[in-house]
């Protein structure tokens, strides 16, 4: 027996949405654009998570440089006003022109989706983050963003995102210029990144003080030998924190298991490199029923 259908589910299957789809509403994002007019599609959420990304995003940048064994130092900063600074002494973003783009390699980053030495070209076997997305999507959400690079003079660089005066229409991680060598000499060496997330973008701008050091923490028990720090100014009796675990994940699951009866006092440890991949991991048995895979 047919059902009989009822008047609104009627209604609605004669509803016409009247638009056209012809080639002149194909819409074709320039530049930044994208990342700006969907950022979930790069950082999941303009909420908290998203904003806490683009201080990932950056790290990750750092940590690539160590893993790939030229960097041992990563500094995090809150700056009042909820400004982030990331500091790494790994190689430094190169300053060269790129024979591609025809700008600076630190420019091309920095504004060009899709570019960066995480492809295959040899600048990493192993890495982390947006994979040559990261640091440009950070700028295109950024009211500004400021990038030194040390090559054994201080080169700058500025960005900027602000409307258009003709159209209205929001440029995203615009170049203030090009990258200009100062001439300054430094002993420094790598790559320091100063941004201030765009509050048009996010539903907030307060970094969260204990994500973070829960973040930066994981980071240094995963990469052993590297110091990672981490100061919020926006505190005025806070005090820099320091992490640093030689022991890698065997003071990781340490940390996992305090408070908790070992059943032996050392986990056991593998690593080990097969085809190119690496596999490490530790284990330690407690008492507890309660099994804790963390990976």
């Amino acid at each position: 027996m047919r059902e009989e259908k009822s008047a609104e589910i009627l209604e609605m299957e004669n509803i016409h949405v009247d638009h056209s789809y012809t080639a002149d509403d194909i819409q074709v994002l320039e530049g930044l654009e994208a990342v700006r007019k969907r950022p979930g599609m790069y950082i999941g959420t303009t909420g908290a998570r998203g904003l806490h990304h683009l201080v990932w995003e950056i790290v990750d940048n750092g940590i690539d440089e160590a893993l790939a064994g030229y960097a041992d130092e990563i500094d995090v900063v809150i700056e009042k006003d909820n400004v982030i600074c990331v500091s790494d002494n790994g190689r430094g973003m190169p300053v060269g022109i790129h024979e591609k783009t025809g700008i600076s390699a630190v420019e091309t980053i920095m504004t060009v989706l899709h570019a960066g030495g995480k492809f295959g070209g040899g600048g990493y076997k192993v890495s982390g983050g947006l994979h040559g997305v990261g640091a440009s999507v950070v700028n295109a959400l950024s009211e500004w963003l400021r990038v030194e690079v040390y090559h054994k003079t201080v080169h700058k660089m500025e960005f900027r995102s602000y409307p258009d005066e003709k159209t209205g229409k929001m440029l995203s991680g615009i170049p203030q210029g090009h990258l200009v060598d100062t001439g300054e000499k430094t002993e420094k060496k790598g790559t320091f990144i100063r941004f201030k997330p765009d509050k048009t973008v996010f539903e907030t701008v307060i970094f969260q003080p204990d994500l973070i050091l829960r973040r930066l923490k994981e980071l240094a028990f995963l990469n052993k030998g590297i110091t990672i720090t981490f100061e919020d100014e926006r505190r005025a009796n806070a005090r820099p924190a320091e992490f640093r675990y030689d022991g890698g994940l065997i003071d990781f699951v340490r940390y996992l298991n305090e408070g908790k009866n070992a059943l032996y006092a050392d986990p056991l440890y593998v690593s080990a490199v097969k085809d190119d991949i690496l596999v490490e991991f530790a284990i330690q048995h407690t008492d507890t029923y309660t099994e804790s895979v963390v990976s």
